[in-house]
């Protein structure tokens, strides 16, 4: 279905004004350093809690799992309850408090110097910025990746130039904004990506009949499963995969544990829980972010595998059989141009790009950071350098080069497979760290650099020479030992995560046993309940108390 060209050129330049007019808003509150690097440490909860989400929810959501939820069901659902319950619940209530306290108390400013401080450590705050730098941009080209083919697919533009614009535009707010600026757009975004999915749910269910029609059109379409799929444990689109079985293991392993868990470890979105003002404002946040969540991947899960009826239905074959080649990646965008009505296409068009900009945004922002402040003026310069924002600024521009050639030469159905890598990468280096750093004080400096060495080391070496999905293709076990990997069976199907983090967390501990314990006094900064944020938290909740009462 074609979209009007006037119609569209309407809806972008409306939305492009909007966008660098809430950017601008941003920009003009930061704080020089502080305000560029870290929001000002106020940010409201609401507006922290849409960042976060927008952050977390992309193209590779939308476009990249939603294709696989059309190829693999709706055992992704349960995607959906890791997603709330870890990347939300767990994050905000759990993991938000202790680490913003901790960032403040430390006076960190990225994630990177966060740990780094906290282990007194340059080289574990240089070494983490490194991974970030150098394998996020992997992360950031899948989701680029995901806008540009939906560019491609509904306005006939070439992928290339597509990918050349989309990032021209981030890029704009990006470097000059700071993550405030950053997290003002992201909140404006999830706004329309909330209206986009709602309208997205309602309008397919309606079009298939139904809720139980449509569910049920599902579950009878189990015969449809190609031969290639059923011999791996797929079992219908509406039934979880084999116990055991090739496609469980993707599914549960790499899927819902390494995307599900991930989040947990995720850089550019534990930052953010440095830039509100009190303990309080982070639980609050928990109320804006679980509902957007749902809506988001819950929808994208949805819709992805009820594709299969829609294009059963109209052209007699299957999602994966309705794309050219059976790439995952261009299923969503032609669902969307051959399903929904034109004037819908148009402004999902935006949602999506919302989307992957509110994510692009903030991968961009965090791997800038890493490189241009953690490597460059935290460890080259030895903190000498006044340039901070400039040479961060430089570090954004540099990634963002990187992401875009990445995203040229990345293969087909590349989104959701790439998420799930960085995300379990990220797990295996810094989720035993970041857990030790909040909440054990026995780790030790040596522990945690065991940990980040061991898990993202062994991670990548799983990767490299076991998991078949990206051992196979990269070659390079074939090229050194003459077999693709270097074990069989099961093993290739086990995701890394299930690895490298229990190695992680084994070196973690068992070196901070052996090791010698920080001073009583650096843990007493370090974990110290800072005196003014406690008055705080106890003014507010007085407050809200009088105010019930009042309505009482």
């Amino acid at each position: 279905m074609a979209v009007s060209t006037s119609t569209l050129i309407f809806f972008v330049i409306i939305y492009l004004a909007a966008t660098f007019y809430v950017a601008y808003l941003g920009y003009k509150k930061n704080s020089k350093t502080d305000g560029y690097m870290l929001a000002g440490r106020g940010v409201h909860p609401a507006i922290m809690a849409l960042s976060y989400g927008a952050a977390f929810i992309s193209t590779s959501a939308i476009i990249g799992f939603g294709g696989v939820a059309a190829s693999l069901g709706m055992g992704l659902l349960w995607l959906v309850f890791m997603n709330i319950f870890f990347g939300i619940f767990i994050a905000f209530v759990v993991f938000g408090p202790p680490t913003r306290r901790m960032g403040l108390n430390l006076g960190a400013i990225t994630y990177p110097e966060f740990i780094g401080k906290r282990f007194q450590s340059k080289f574990i705050q240089t070494y983490s910025a490194l991974l970030l730098g150098i394998f996020m941009p992997l992360y950031a080209a899948s989701v680029i990746i995901g806008a540009g083919r939906f560019l491609e697919t509904t306005l006939g533009i070439n992928y290339n130039i597509a990918l050349i614009i989309f990032t021209i535009i981030i890029a704009s707010y990006v470097i000059k904004g700071g993550l405030l600026s950053v997290m003002y757009v992201d909140a404006f975004q999830a706004i329309l990506m909330l209206f986009g999915m709602g309208f997205l749910l309602i309008y397919t269910y309606n079009m298939l009949g139904g809720v139980t029609e449509a569910h049920q059109a599902l579950t009878n379409m189990a015969n449809l499963v190609p031969p290639a799929l059923a011999d791996q444990g797929h079992r219908g689109w509406t039934s979880m995969p084999a116990i055991g079985s090739p496609i469980w293991w993707t599914m549960v392993s790499t899927i819902i544990m390494g995307v599900g868990i991930g989040v947990l470890a995720q850089p550019q979105l534990a930052v953010r829980f440095m830039t509100v003002k009190n303990d309080v404002s982070l639980k609050r946040a928990v109320a804006v972010g679980g509902p957007f969540l749902l809506l988001m991947v819950g929808v994208a899960y949805t819709i992805g595998a009820l594709s299969n009826v829609y294009f059963f239905k109209t052209e007699g074959v299957i999602a994966l059989q309705a794309v050219p080649g059976g790439n995952t990646d261009l299923i969503m965008p032609t669902f969307l141009n051959h399903a929904m009505p034109e004037m819908f296409v148009a402004l999902f068009m935006l949602c999506l790009l919302s989307a992957a900009m509110s994510t692009a945004a903030a991968q961009f922002h965090t791997m800038g950071t890493a490189i241009g402040y953690d490597v460059y003026q935290q460890s080259i310069m030895k903190g000498k350098s006044t340039a901070t924002v400039h040479v961060t600024r430089l570090g954004i521009a540099f990634t963002i080069v990187v992401a875009i050639i990445l995203a040229y030469i990345l293969p087909g159905s590349i989104i959701a497979r790439a998420t799930a890598m960085f995300m379990g990468l990220c797990t295996a280096a810094f989720l035993p760290l970041f857990i030790g750093a909040l909440f054990w004080k026995r780790t030790t400096k040596a522990g945690a650099t065991a940990s980040l060495v061991i898990g993202s080391l062994s991670s990548l070496f799983w990767l490299t020479f076991v998991h078949a999905k990206e051992a196979i293709p990269l070659g390079i076990s074939q090229a050194i030992f003459g077999k693709e990997t270097l074990l069989s069976g099961t093993w290739t199907v086990v995701d890394p995560i299930l690895i490298a983090t229990p190695l992680s967390l084994i070196a973690l501990v068992a070196v901070s046993l052996i090791t010698p314990q920080f001073s009583p006094e650096f843990l007493k900064k370090a974990f110290r309940h800072r005196f003014e944020d406690e008055e705080e938290e106890k003014t507010e909740k007085v407050s809200s108390s009088s105010v019930d009462s009042a309505g009482v």
